[in-house]
């Protein structure tokens, strides 16, 4: 029986891709995608041509019909996002729950996500972990928000582009300044930078550069971990040349 493939793929180092997507991407029929230049560039980097599809944020329901006919037909279909594990801040929710519901299996091709990569790195033991994602881009609701997930006492990530980082990190600090949080920014990427501090020292670390650039992860600490400690860490590394 045909079935719909949902496949992680790397963030940044395509050293990251599973071998396992790989033969799914290889076996696959089609392949539908967020983005088909952007998925075409990954294949071409693997050497593997398949039929291209779009599926993206603005036309998800429809591609998802689309998908369930290519199914019906007894097709195999992956889905990649831009980047990382789909339905994760990404297109993929909608599809999956189409096809599911259509009585096609979908299964899960595990790979990177910013939200795992980060946490990995965070230090912070807690049970409970709270992932929002992007934020609403108005400035009060935005701060809004913060509050309420800062009242929870759990610990949350955040996913934040270059333009509002320090805005997002100042809201924090006006709310919590001794808050802990770790950002990491462009994971697994050339220029990967991962700082962590109270909200305020963060906040000030990026306040006070002239341009900032990437993409952001953001890790706010539990209540129990709030506290910055000295031997707290300020990581930047240069990722091996192969990254691309």
């Amino acid at each position: 029986m045909s079935g719909l493939y949902i496949v992680g793929t790397p963030i940044g180092n395509l050293g990251d891709i599973t071998y396992r997507a790989l033969e799914t991407f290889r076996a696959a029929d089609i392949i539908a995608a967020e983005d088909t230049r952007h998925t075409l560039q990954l294949l071409t980097h693997f050497g593997i041509k398949k039929p291209l599809v779009s599926c993206r944020a603005q036309n998800e329901k429809e591609a998802a019909e689309r998908i369930v006919k290519l199914l019906a037909e007894g097709k195999n279909v992956a889905f990649a996002s831009d980047a990382g594990t789909p339905g994760i801040s990404d297109p993929g929710a909608v599809l999956a729950d189409t096809v599911r519901n259509a009585g096609y299996a979908v299964i899960p091709i595990p790979g990177v996500s910013a939200l795992t990569a980060l946490t990995s790195v965070a230090g912070e033991g807690g049970k409970t972990l709270i992932f929002e994602g992007f934020l609403p881009q108005k400035p009060g609701k935005r701060k809004s928000r913060v509050k309420e997930l800062l009242e929870t006492g759990y610990a949350f990530v955040l996913y934040e582009s270059p333009f509002r980082i320090v805005k997002l990190l100042t809201d924090i600090a006006d709310i919590e300044y001794e808050r802990r949080v770790v950002v990491g920014r462009e994971l697994t990427k050339l220029h990967e930078e991962i700082i962590g501090g109270t909200a305020a020292q963060v906040r000030d670390e990026f306040g006070l550069r002239s341009k900032i650039q990437g993409e952001f992860a953001v890790f706010v600490a539990g209540v129990k971990k709030a506290q910055f400690c000295k031997g707290d860490f300020d990581s930047r590394r240069e990722a091996d040349e192969d990254d691309h």
